[in-house]
């Protein structure tokens, strides 16, 4: 339910957790035994979690990224941006040259230097013109 936003919030640099189907019960017990604050847009799963929990009620991405900085007290920090992997959330590396070579397209290794690996799941990751927009996306959302 809330997938994007917490792409979006690894991405930042926030240690963000996500299960999909699963069940409320179990949700609960996981947050509670890793110590994370349960985000959700179920009201019924946000009253049963108390206050351990925070309702997701915008719809609109930038609008969920505001609420959860204001209503959590994030404070966004540039150092922490892309320091995670956007699919497993593990924290990401500086990867040399070498190791991307094979695993990126030519072009990419042509163009770039600098890449950085997440051991956890694989994923290799470079500066390309996305980053460009996501860095623009965090400068309006977060204000800095």
């Amino acid at each position: 339910m809330l997938g994007t936003l917490a792409r979006r919030l690894r991405l930042l640099g926030y240690d963000t957790a996500y299960a999909r189907d699963v069940e409320d019960h179990s949700l609960l017990v996981r947050a509670r035994a890793e110590g994370r604050r349960l985000l959700t847009r179920d009201r019924a799963l946000a009253a049963r979690a108390g206050p351990a929990a925070t309702l997701v009620v915008a719809t609109d991405l930038d609008r969920q990224v505001d609420d959860l900085v204001r209503a959590l007290g994030l404070a966004p920090d540039p150092a922490r941006f892309l320091s995670r992997c956007a699919a497993c959330n593990a924290p990401v590396r500086p990867a040399p040259r070498e190791e991307a070579a094979g695993r990126v397209p030519p072009a990419v290794l042509a163009r770039h230097d600098a890449f950085w690996a997440c051991d956890a799941c694989g994923r290799l990751y470079w500066r390309g013109t996305h980053v460009e927009r996501l860095e623009a996306w965090a400068r309006r959302v977060l204000g800095a």
